[in-house]
C-alpha cells in the first residue's frame, strides 16, 4: 500500500530529478553546443538558447533510455535505491552543479551524479558495482585523450594546405553522416538507421553486416554531397557545418546528460504507474527549461571564448565531441560534457598553436576539480543519507 508519506517522499525525488535536470540544462550541455556557432555569429545568442532547448528535449527521449538505465541500476549492486535516497542523491549532485555554475567552475554533471548515487547506495548498505565502475572509468581516462586526438588531427586537416577545405569539410561531412547512420533511437524500435534498414526490400538479398555497412555509406556519401555542394561558397559552408555540428551536438548532450537526472527515479517504475519513457520526457522538459532560462547567458559568455577559435577550430571541437557522446549513449556511460568539450577544444589549440596555446595550469585545476567533484559528490551523498537517517 503507498502511504502519503511514501508519495510526499517521491515527489521530493522528482522535484530534486527536475532541479537536476534544469542545472544541466542551463550548465555546459545547454550553453556548449551552439557557442562556437554563436562566437562566429552564425545565429543569435537568443535563437541559440531557444534551439538548444528543443533539441536537448528531443535527444532526451528519443535516445536517453541507455545513460538512465545505468545510472538508475547498474551503480549499486544488492539494494534498491529508495525515494529518500534518490531525493538526497540528486540534490547533492543538483547543488554541486548549480554551485559551478554561479561561481564558473567546471563542475562535471557526469562525475557528481555517478558520485552522488554510488554515495546514497553505499549509505544504504549496497556493494560497490566493480564491473560498471571499470567501464565508466575507462571512458573518462579515455574521453581527454581520444577527444583531443580527434580534434588534433581534425584541426589539422583543416589547415592542410595540400588540401582544400572544398574537399576535407565533405570528407568530414561523410563521417558524421556515417555516426548518425549508426545512433539508435526509440521510434526505431532502440535500433538504428543502419540495422533498421537491412530489413528494406532492396538489401533484403544482402547478409544484415553488409547491409548495415551499405546503409552507412549511403548516408554518409549523401551528407558529405550535400556538403560539397554548399562548400561553392567556402565561408557559407564552414558556417552552415558548424550551425549542424551545433545542432548534433546539443541532440546527443540530452540524449546523455538527461539520464543523469531521472536514471536515478527507475526503480520507482516498480511502483508506480509510469514508463520509462515519461522519465525521459520530464527530464527533457526539464532540460529544456534550464536551456530556455540559464543557457542564453552562458552562451553569450562562451561565444566571446569560442569566438578566439574561429569556425575551423571550432568544427574540429564538436566532431569529437559529437562522436564521444554518441559512444558513451551507445554504451550506457554516464559522462560529463564538460570533460568532452575541454578535450576537444585542447586538441584543436594544440593544432592551432602548439603547446603555448593551451594553459597547462588551467587543465591541471580542471582535472583537481573532476576528481574532486566526484569525491565530493560520493562523501557528501554518503554523509547526508546517514545524517538524515539518524534524525528521522
Amino acid at each position: 500500500m503507498v502511504t502519503v508519506g511514501f508519495l510526499g517522499i517521491i515527489v521530493v525525488a522528482s522535484v530534486a530529478s527536475l532541479f537536476m535536470a534544469w542545472t544541466i540544462g542551463a550548465g555546459s550541455s545547454g550553453s556548449t553546443p551552439f557557442a562556437p556557432a554563436a562566437g562566429a555569429n552564425v545565429i543569435s545568442v537568443m535563437r541559440a538558447g531557444f534551439l538548444v532547448g528543443i533539441l536537448g528535449f528531443a535527444g532526451a527521449v528519443f535516445q536517453g533510455a541507455n545513460v538512465a538505465g545505468t545510472v538508475g541500476t547498474g551503480l549499486i549492486r544488492g539494494v534498491t535505491l529508495s525515494p529518500g535516497a534518490i531525493a538526497v542523491g540528486l540534490f547533492v549532485a543538483a547543488l554541486l552543479v548549480s554551485i559551478g555554475i554561479f561561481t564558473g567552475y567546471p563542475i562535471p554533471t557526469g562525475f557528481t551524479a555517478t558520485g552522488a548515487v554510488i554515495g546514497v547506495g553505499l549509505a544504504m548498505g549496497g556493494l560497490p558495482a566493480w564491473e560498471t565502475y571499470r567501464e565508466i572509468g575507462a571512458m573518462w581516462v579515455l574521453v581527454p585523450f581520444v577527444g583531443s586526438a580527434i580534434a588534433y588531427v581534425t584541426a589539422r586537416l583543416l589547415r592542410h594546405e595540400r588540401i582544400p577545405e572544398r574537399v576535407s569539410v565533405p570528407v568530414l561531412g561523410g563521417v558524421v553522416g556515417a555516426i548518425i547512420a549508426n545512433m539508435s533511437f526509440v521510434f526505431l524500435g532502440g535500433r538504428s538507421f543502419a540495422t533498421a534498414g537491412t530489413h528494406w526490400p532492396v538489401l533484403s538479398r544482402l547478409s544484415e553486416g553488409v547491409a548495415s555497412v551499405v546503409i552507412t555509406v549511403g548516408i554518409g556519401a549523401v551528407v558529405a554531397a550535400l556538403l560539397a555542394w554548399d562548400m561553392t561558397d567556402a565561408d557559407r559552408g564552414l558556417r552552415h557545418f558548424l550551425l549542424v555540428l551545433g545542432g548534433l551536438v546539443a541532440f546527443s548532450a540530452g540524449a546523455s546528460q538527461v539520464g543523469l537526472a531521472v536514471g536515478p527515479l527507475i526503480p520507482l517504475l516498480e511502483v508506480l504507474p509510469i514508463t520509462l519513457v515519461t522519465l525521459l520526457i520530464g527530464g527533457g522538459i526539464g532540460l529544456l527549461a534550464g536551456s530556455w532560462m540559464g543557457a542564453p547567458r552562458m552562451i553569450k559568455a562562451l561565444a566571446q571564448d569560442y569566438s578566439s577559435l574561429g569556425p575551423r577550430r571550432s568544427i574540429a571541437a564538436l566532431v569529437p565531441s559529437f562522436a564521444l557522446a554518441q559512444t558513451a549513449v551507445l554504451y550506457g556511460i554516464p559522462v560529463s560534457f564538460n570533460e568532452i568539450i575541454l578535450s576537444a577544444i585542447i586538441g584543436s589549440g594544440f593544432a592551432a598553436g602548439g603547446a603555448s596555446s593551451v594553459s597547462q595550469a588551467k587543465m591541471r585545476n580542471t582535472v583537481v576539480a573532476w576528481i574532486g567533484s566526484l569525491v565530493i559528490a560520493i562523501a557528501g551523498s554518503y554523509g547526508v543519507y546517514i545524517v538524515l537517517q539518524a534524525l528521522l
